[in-house]
């Protein structure tokens, strides 16, 4: 007791006396996964009846509140429903973020909003001023919680005749949430264990259903409020504008590229009629953008199909979205770049506008920390683990940028590389960008002086 009063002691005396919004929402996120990994690790939460131990419990709320999808365990066999309950509900908080969660006790509460929450609130939707910030968030909730019950009620109706009122509405919000999320988690292991969607990849209602959801979970908040609002596409934002069409192209060519190079494997789309090759290969490119899901399986993927399938992993969704990966702006601002580059330009334009250099430079800069860290854990993984390192890669790219399928090798993951796991996916939901600024580089640095110029040879 003595050694925990000196610990209590120091703490007061060296606690930091306030925290940015970055931290906040950084520490928070951190706080809810060691809350969950509690929870998990009861034995109630197990079906057994056995506690599965922290470790498994950790990766699953980190993988459940970062909103990934890879699991140590299929979700059904191996959690009850008490353990069920508790992922979701990391799944919805996670996914909304818990600056949504919290705010919905404020408007029920009807308490004022200050300065400090509004900031927070900003941060966390990815919003670069507090203006109208409160009314953002409330159309965040109500548009939320409502596409949620519609995919939920169809999903419902779809399960109903065939498994059961009861179970057909448990599994209708489970997915609906779990998709809207873009968390990938699914409870469907009580028809056979470990194979996600697969069971359905014939059925275009759960298919379009859930890829709806994913979809729209994935363009971001602040683009819902514009088409609600504005409901022109010239009318729209260059922002919006941006992420609509990226959306879209990345959705038509990830399609083309899945179905030109998985329509003849047998393992994948080989043995399917054409119009179910067309549809997985439109879920395939749909579940890529970090939702995780898979309808087809990802090990029998070609070498091709698995790059390919780690480049949309990669660019991910939008900003302030449910989605995590480099998000489509930061993409598209990069090809904009090497564009303008290639062309003896210095400047990036866009929609008759010019983006600044430092956001440019952001861009780069996250892109390059995003491949470094993909890279890095692909070599640590197959060095580690029994896995060879085009599945080590599609692992670390799929739980950095927070995607949750994999190709069969997380089961076989070592310790050691099971922690790794854990790092990416909180730092792929929170943002590498966030969590470097915040927590490593504070207000920047007042360049006082500057080196004489040299010149190097590029290329």
């Amino acid at each position: 007791m003595k050694l925990w009063a000196k610990l209590y002691t120091l703490w007061m005396k060296n606690r930091p006396k306030s925290l940015s919004a970055t931290k906040i929402i950084a520490l928070t996120f951190a706080a809810m996964i060691l809350a969950g990994a509690l929870l998990l690790t009861l034995p109630a939460a197990s079906r057994d009846g056995v506690s599965c131990g922290f470790r498994p419990a950790l990766f699953t709320a980190t993988s459940a509140t970062c909103v990934t999808g890879l699991v140590l365990y299929d979700t059904w066999t191996q959690w009850s429903g008490f353990g069920q309950v508790v992922i979701i509900s990391l799944i919805q908080i996670g996914g909304l973020g818990f600056m949504s969660a919290a705010t919905l006790f404020v408007f029920f509460l009807r308490k004022r909003i200050g300065l400090k929450q509004r900031l927070v609130m900003a941060q966390a939707l990815s919003v670069n001023d507090m203006d109208g910030i409160v009314r953002l968030q409330k159309t965040v909730l109500i548009g939320s919680f409502s596409i949620e019950a519609i995919g939920a009620l169809i999903l419902t109706l779809r399960f109903w005749p065939e498994y059961g009122f009861w179970k057909a509405l448990r599994w209708g919000l489970f997915h609906s949430i779990s998709a809207f999320c873009n968390a990938g988690f699914d409870i469907l292991g009580c028809i056979t264990p470990g194979v996600s969607l697969m069971e359905f990849n014939s059925d275009p209602v759960v298919l379009l259903t859930l890829g709806s959801l994913v979809t729209i979970g994935g363009l971001g908040f602040l683009v819902w409020e514009e088409i609600a609002q504005k409901r022109k596409f010239k009318k729209f934002s260059v922002y919006t504008r941006l992420v609509l069409l990226t959306s879209l192209v990345l959705l038509l060519v990830g399609w083309v590229l899945t179905c030109t190079l998985e329509w003849n494997n047998p393992g994948t789309l080989g043995d399917m009629s054409v119009p179910d090759k067309l549809l997985n290969g439109f879920f395939q490119s749909i579940t890529l953008r970090t939702a995780g899901f898979a309808a087809i399986d990802q090990a029998q993927l070609t070498e091709g199909g698995k790059a390919v399938s780690m480049v949309l992993m990669l660019i991910g969704g939008s900003s302030g979205s449910t989605a995590g990966g480099l998000k489509t702006v930061t993409f598209i601002v990069l090809v904009l770049f090497m564009s303008a580059r290639a062309r003896g330009r210095s400047s990036v334009c866009v929609f008759k506008r010019t983006v600044p250099q430092g956001q440019v430079l952001d861009a780069m800069t996250i892109a390059f920390i995003m491949v470094a860290l993909a890279m890095f854990g692909g070599i640590f993984i197959s060095a580690t683990s029994p896995v060879g390192f085009t599945d080590a890669l599609y692992e670390s790219v799929s739980a950095l940028a927070t995607v949750g399928v994999t190709a069969g090798a997380t089961g076989s993951l070592s310790i050691p590389a099971q922690l790794l796991m854990i790092v990416y996916m909180y730092f792929g939901r929170v943002g590498v960008l966030t969590i470097s600024l915040g927590f490593l580089m504070g207000d920047k640095a007042e360049e006082r002086f500057r080196y004489a110029e040299t010149n190097l040879l590029i290329g």
